[in-house]
């Protein structure tokens, strides 16, 4: 049988100033380790390219946007030190986001689950389509948003964060993420959503770097501790990651 922690890829082109990352996994683009280490680093090196202005944050496919976390890594985990290091993985990606000296522009075609509604959150400007819904999930397998939740608070406040983390089970919809900030617009469908976000990364390609490196920095004011509080948060999902309350839930879902 295929590991599919093994399967997916991430990809990045670069055209006119407009670096276009994208990840994709045949699992409802969830994100094993691997991937999200290749996600980080692409981000990373994009910033550091001289020749890129502006990054585009997208996935493959033209369902799921992002459906979080693997479950089959997630039960693969037998230790704290293990479960830590698989949450920092979103933590590292986030980080890079926050960290990056490009604004990074966010393309949600479809559902946002979990890990998924973390990324979306990190970008700087975030733009969907009509069937981007989303969930946080995490509680509802006995772990809880604790890495993407400072992301997630940042972006829509810390009473929408909080009921999406406590109503686990619930889909909220494109336009109820939009009215709470994550969004800037939704589209009808795609080819809309990109027409628009290709001409607003257009216009940030020939805007100033040093302006946008500055307002990106001003724009993040106040998250200098994210590296200690994140690898926090990791620690408590790689902990809760083992309990039996945890694998029982991954295993019923998987078997639905």
């Amino acid at each position: 049988m295929q590991d599919k922690t093994l399967l997916g890829q991430i990809e990045t082109s670069i055209s006119e100033g407009i670096a276009t990352i994208t990840f994709s996994h045949p699992a409802h683009n969830s994100l094993p380790g691997r991937l999200l280490a290749q996600l980080k680093e692409a981000i990373e090196q994009a910033g550091q390219n001289d020749e890129v202005r502006v990054i585009i944050l997208r996935s493959g496919g033209d369902r799921t946007f992002c459906a979080g976390a693997s479950f089959d890594e997630l039960m693969a985990i037998q230790d704290e030190v293990t479960g830590k290091e698989f949450f920092l993985g979103f933590a590292r990606v986030i980080n890079a986001i926050r960290k990056c000296p490009k604004f990074v522009l966010g393309r949600v075609q479809g559902k946002a689950i979990g890990g998924g509604v973390g990324l979306a959150s990190a970008t700087d400007y975030c733009v969907a389509t009509r069937f981007a819904g989303i969930k946080l999930s995490e509680l509802a397998i006995g772990i809880g948003p604790f890495v993407v939740g400072p992301a997630v608070a940042r972006k829509m406040g810390q009473s929408a964060f909080q009921q999406l983390a406590i109503d686990a089970t619930a889909l909220q919809s494109a336009e109820w993420a939009r009215e709470k900030g994550l969004y800037t617009a939704i589209f009808d469908d795609a080819a809309a959503m990109d027409e628009y976000l290709q001409a607003l990364a257009g216009k940030l390609a020939s805007s100033s770097p040093a302006a946008m490196k500055e307002l990106k920095r001003a724009s993040w004011e106040g998250t200098e501790h994210w590296d200690e509080l994140l690898d926090t948060r990791a620690a408590i999902s790689g902990e809760l990651v083992l309990s039996d309350f945890t694998r029982n839930a991954i295993a019923a879902f998987k078997n639905k």
